[in-house]
């Protein structure tokens, strides 16, 4: 039974409980739970704050940093508990419809139908941000998961070329660590242990390899040679990171490859924030390209705010400013030339993106018409909260333990999921 059943169990305890409700004078309060928390990812924020206060409502930051995501989920739970949601709450994927089927969400229709969000929205977005057929959440960008970045500088001193396949990557690594530069950049964080390991997977297996292991949960998947194959991958290239990650944060990592420290960094395009936080510029500064052995294909995270149910009058018409704002162009230009993300809405000019954002345009249209376009597990979009932790743990486990055995893995990895589902 995983978190959100448990508090199913108890959830019912919010009806004891009255909703939030303001004095008589409050123009609307939007009270926004979320993690985007890093220099960019905070500026990126800020002009969706900006824009409600601008359209005359008050905006409630509720910014909870860490886990990717996990510790704002731990506060979310126990305000749902004691009745008290937020307004709007940054959920993902299947958890959407985790939270639909408590009760707890409200209907986005009408704003959804005044604003055309059907014709805005590629289908598969549209289909993840409605539960029972009603619009519960807006989505804000599209990730794409499966990047690596590169310090075009570093590389150039280290007589390295930019990888397109598996053995290119331990190439390029090899003379960064000769010419002693960290090759990869990585934090010490089970989320991003597991980021590496799904375009690993993606990489080896092919979309619809990754599709059978971490949507379907095929076992034949998840025991075969192949696995074996990503998580022996794994541990070499987990010796090409810096032995010194432990607890680090992403941007932390990212830090290291902008001020040349380190050659790459395998992270989504939410990393990009920090080089233009930094003043850099795609194509010149850096460089970003799919993860060797993954072009075609678009490991895909929505970042999305579900809307929950409110009883002031107010408080709820600043609700409904905020869905109907993060869709607008303004927004949706601003925010995800901030972020480093894709803009939701299908009519947008990509011409005043940068490079990097226009080539993860191209991808999508492109990956949508097969099977390339695929949900990424380590960011909420593939599977339940329960069965995505007992990945983290057996991945991370794994690549902290030296002694660990690839075969080892896959039978763990696949006694977690069955404990897990």
């Amino acid at each position: 039974m995983n978190a959100i059943t448990r508090l199913a169990a108890v959830v019912s305890l919010a009806s004891l409980f009255p909703l939030s409700a303001l004095a008589a004078d409050n123009p609307g309060t939007v009270d926004v739970l979320h993690w985007w928390t890093s220099g960019g990812e905070a500026k990126a924020v800020e002009t969706l704050k900006q824009q409600i206060q601008k359209d005359g409502f008050i905006w409630k930051d509720n910014a909870v940093a860490g886990g990717g995501g996990a510790a704002a989920m731990t506060v979310l739970k126990t305000r749902a508990i004691s009745g008290n949601p937020p307004s709007a709450a940054q959920i993902k994927g299947p958890d959407i419809q985790e939270w639909g089927a408590l009760g707890l969400l409200t209907e986005l229709d009408d704003v959804a139908a005044a604003n055309k969000w059907d014709d805005l929205l590629p289908r598969q977005v549209a289909d993840i941000m409605k539960y029972d057929g009603h619009y519960v959440a807006v989505p804000v960008n599209i990730h794409r998961v499966n990047w690596l970045w590169i310090n075009p500088q570093v590389f150039d001193k280290a007589g390295a070329k930019v990888p397109t396949t598996l053995d290119e990557l331990f190439a390029a690594a090899d003379k960064l660590k000769a010419a002693g530069f960290i090759p990869l950049a990585h934090g010490g964080q089970p989320w991003q242990d597991s980021t590496v390991f799904e375009d690993l997977v993606l990489s080896i297996l092919g979309p619809k390899g990754y599709h059978a292991a971490f949507v379907d949960l095929d076992e034949k998947t998840l025991t075969g040679p192949q696995m074996t194959e990503a998580f022996a991958t794994l541990k070499r290239l987990g010796t090409y990171m810096d032995p010194n990650r432990a607890g680090r944060d992403w941007n932390i990592a990212a830090a290291e490859v902008i001020n040349g420290k380190a050659g790459m960094q395998i992270m989504g395009d939410w990393a990009k924030s920090e080089w233009s936080a930094a003043g850099k510029v795609a194509g010149k500064d850096y460089q970003c390209v799919a993860f060797p052995g993954t072009q075609g294909s678009f490991a895909y995270n929505i970042d999305s705010l579900a809307m929950f149910k409110l009883k002031d009058a107010n408080d709820i018409k600043a609700q409904n400013d905020l869905a109907k704002v993060a869709l607008e162009p303004e927004f949706q230009t601003v925010f995800n030339q901030n972020k480093g993300s894709l803009p939701v809405r299908q009519d947008m000019d990509m011409s005043k993106f940068d490079a990097c954002t226009q080539k993860s345009a191209a991808d999508f249209k492109e990956a949508a018409k097969g099977d390339g376009l695929q949900p990424s597990m380590a960011h909420n979009m593939a599977t339940t909260l329960a069965v995505q932790g007992a990945i983290f743990d057996v991945v991370t486990n794994f690549l902290n333990d030296p002694q660990a055995e690839p075969a080892t893995a896959v039978k763990q990895l696949n006694a977690a999921i069955k404990a897990a589902r």
